[in-house]
Order: structure tokens, then sequence, then C-alpha cells
């Protein structure tokens, strides 16, 4: 898919983060006329110079692609469990960082006042100066052992990314991203050199649906395919919100999917909440995803999560062993109670391997 690109409107808030783009676009082809082919998300954006993608923070000026650098609009300690990740590093502190903009637009956005800054006026947060490898050291000094690019769209800023990781890597952390999977092959190539995990959202297998969202859905399929084969530690996370996404048909459809294409994927199936622009409607019932999961197992797939639902889905928070059915990890939130494969990999009862990554 190409996308047009977009003016350069000059917010404050777009003038302050243009001050942190830098010429360090690597994720880019040149065209005729100076223009730029951005290489970086699934849009593709054919962008002229003096114009930016439709992410906003990805721009051509006079034929080099300046790309977001330098900054956090958001940097904390989270659970890996948060991300969520349950069959990566189960415990582990993830240190995370954020910065502005996204490559879709949608209604239902948990992280709109990152994603959504350069879009939306109530939107917005003050980026801060940092370096790669004092991203680093505050992991180190922390006690994380997991830094993740989150809370915003990670793809778009993946040279950025990159360096971070690459410091991360370099003081023997792990590295992951938290992404819509609106990407292309060459950001993944990209990427994977310095990144051991993604969780991808699957939000529906409506084109249309996502059409709504800014994009199109064959991309995000490609996409979580070349994760698995490039060798990502790869989870998957749906947000089930009635009326949109959670019929029988389409929870199949879903489930039947990502089963063809490793029945080992974790599937997070989370609750919506009314926030953002989408309010018209009620947070989704713990018997809907309930059934998710039923349909889950019905398709052939072992790992199946429930999220946004502490304590009102217990059955759905801890991972067994697909052969046994003894429980390994047992959670509550986005905390262990009891890990029994204890960074191990298989099950201590009948030694079947576990999938993730454990140590």
């Amino acid at each position: 898919m190409t996308a047009r690109a977009e003016a350069a409107p000059a917010s404050p808030l777009q003038r302050t983060l243009d001050g942190y783009a830098r010429p360090r676009g690597e994720l880019v082809l040149a065209e005729k006329d100076g223009a730029l082919r951005c290489l970086a998300c699934a849009h593709r954006c054919l962008i002229k110079s003096g114009r930016r993608g439709i992410c906003r923070v990805r721009l051509n000026r006079d034929g080099e692609l300046l790309v977001p650098y330098g900054y956090v609009a958001g940097l904390q300690n989270d659970p890996i469990e948060k991300k969520p990740f349950y069959h990566f590093l189960p415990g582990a502190t993830a240190l995370t960082f954020g910065m502005l903009g996204c490559s879709l637009h949608c209604s239902y956005c948990q992280n709109w006042l990152t994603s959504q800054a350069l879009r939306d006026q109530a939107a917005g947060t003050l980026p801060e100066e940092v370096t790669p490898a004092q991203v680093a050291q505050l992991a180190l000094d922390s006690h994380a052992r997991v830094v993740v690019s989150s809370y915003n769209e990670p793809l778009i800023s993946a040279e950025w990314a990159s360096a971070v990781f690459k410091a991360a890597r370099e003081v023997g952390l792990k590295t992951a991203l938290v992404s819509n999977g609106y990407a292309t092959a060459e950001v993944l190539e990209y990427l994977r050199p310095v990144t051991d995990a993604i969780k991808v959202d699957l939000k529906s297998m409506a084109d249309r649906t996502y059409r709504a969202l800014g994009g199109v859905l064959q991309p995000v399929l490609d996409s979580i395919r070349l994760v698995r084969q490039l060798g990502y530690w790869l989870e998957i996370v749906t947000l089930v919100v009635p009326g949109l996404n959670d019929s029988d048909d389409e929870l199949r459809e879903l489930a039947t999917f990502i089963a063809d294409v490793s029945p080992d994927i974790p599937w997070h199936v989370t609750a919506f909440h009314p926030d953002y622009r989408m309010t018209d409607r009620s947070a989704t019932p713990v018997r809907t995803v309930l059934k998710a999961r039923k349909i889950g197992l019905m398709a052939g797939l072992k790992f199946i999560y429930a999220g946004n639902l502490p304590d009102l889905a217990p059955e759905m928070e801890n991972t067994h062993c697909p052969a046994c059915n003894v429980p390994l990890i047992r959670r509550a939130g986005y905390y262990i109670l009891d890990d029994r494969l204890a960074g191990g990999g298989a099950c201590p009862r009948c030694e079947t391997l576990i999938p993730g990554v454990w140590a």
C-alpha cells in the first residue's frame, strides 16, 4: 500500500518535535524529483520535499529523511506482563520508553495521549532529551531485564529504537517492541538483529475495520507471518470491542489465523473499556472473553490469556502445560504468584517444552 504524504503544518508541539528530527533515516528509498519513499510502515509514504508522512514525524527536508531521535515522551518501569508478554521472561521488570505519533488513528486507543499527539490538540506530552546509553544505564540502575519500546507506535521511529536497543544489548539486556503490526518487511528485517520480541495488535479480520482505523488488514497479517519466520518471539493481542469484532465468526477467524501461523503463539484476549472517542458502548463482558477462549482452544491455540480483567477470569491468567494441564505459572493481574518453570522452559511433571523465552 502506498500513501500520500501530508503537508507539514507546524503546531507548537510539531515544531518542538521537529527540533528532535535528525537526518538518520535508514528506511528510505530515493524517488524522482527529490521525493523519498519511507519504508518504516505499511503506508509506504511517498514524501516530497517539505512534507511529512502520515505519521507526521518522518519528514523530507531537501531530499533527506529526518526521523524522530534523541527523546522520550514516556519512560517508566513496568512488569513485562503489562506489555503484555506472558512467555517472555515472566516476572521481569521492563524499562519502557515511548515517543509521539502513530501510523493509525484508532478511536478507542488507550494510549491516545501519546499516539495521537500530532492529530488531537487534547493529546500530547513534552519530549525529554535522552541518549541511548542513558536509557540503557537507567534500565541497569532499576534492575530491569528488558528494554521495551511502547506507548506509541515504535515502527515510525525504528532508527531510534534500533539505537536504544543496541545500547541495551551491549549491557546484556533483552529488547522488545509493542506494535500495531502495520509493518513492512524492510523494517522487520532492519530491527531483527537488535530485537528479541514483538507484541502485535491484531485488531480485526475485517478490512473495513482496519480502513476505519487508517490502514488495511493484509499488511498486518503478512507482518505476523514474517515476525514468526524471522525468529522474533511473538505474542498477539486482540482488544475485543462489543459490536466491532466480538462475533463468534470473527473470533473464530482470528483464532484460526493465529493457529495457522503457529498454535504456540500466545493470544491475549483483552477486554475493551470506553475510552478516547469510543464511549458509545459498554465494556466487554467477561462472558465474551471466556467465549473467545473456548473458540481459540477449538481452533488449536495452546495459550490464551485474558487482559483488563484482573481476578474476573482467573483461569485465563495462568500458564498451563498443554500436555498434562498442570499449572506452570500462576498470576494475579500483572504479578507472578508462582513460577514452576523457574527459567527452565519445560513442564516439571511431563517435561513438555513450553514455547517462550524463559531465561
